[in-house]
């Protein structure tokens, strides 16, 4: 599961939050058909990606105004938990929130082996 908080630069809670838990890719931008759209006038319409590799993710810049971590603009880079990013020197903030998936059953598994 991921989730993706707007940060608001002068409130502590997000302005608007978006949670997925089984998508591959999640696609940002201003275009209609992102999974997270974004109406500011530095945004790209397909501005950056974020690709599920295993249980981590990456971002995957795409924008034509570029995408910053940390200040930086980058092309692609892991996500960290926590990771804050910034469509545009200028633009919207996103903090990026994942958590591992939780599997049931796997301490009741492991206590039976145990056990057994």
């Amino acid at each position: 599961m991921i989730t993706l908080n707007l940060v608001h630069p002068n409130q502590q809670t997000p302005s608007q939050s978006w949670t997925f838990e089984n998508e591959d890719v999640i696609r940002i931008g201003r275009a209609l058909d992102n999974h997270v759209i974004l109406y500011s006038a530095v945004v790209s319409r397909h501005h950056l990606e974020l690709h599920r590799i295993g249980c981590n993710w990456k971002i995957l810049n795409l924008g034509q105004n570029g995408t910053y971590v940390n200040d930086r603009p980058i092309v692609q880079a892991p996500v960290i938990d926590g990771t804050i990013i910034r469509l545009a020197r200028s633009g919207p903030q996103i903090a990026i929130y994942k958590k591992a998936h939780q599997f049931k059953n796997v301490r009741q598994h492991q206590a039976h082996l145990l056990v057994g």
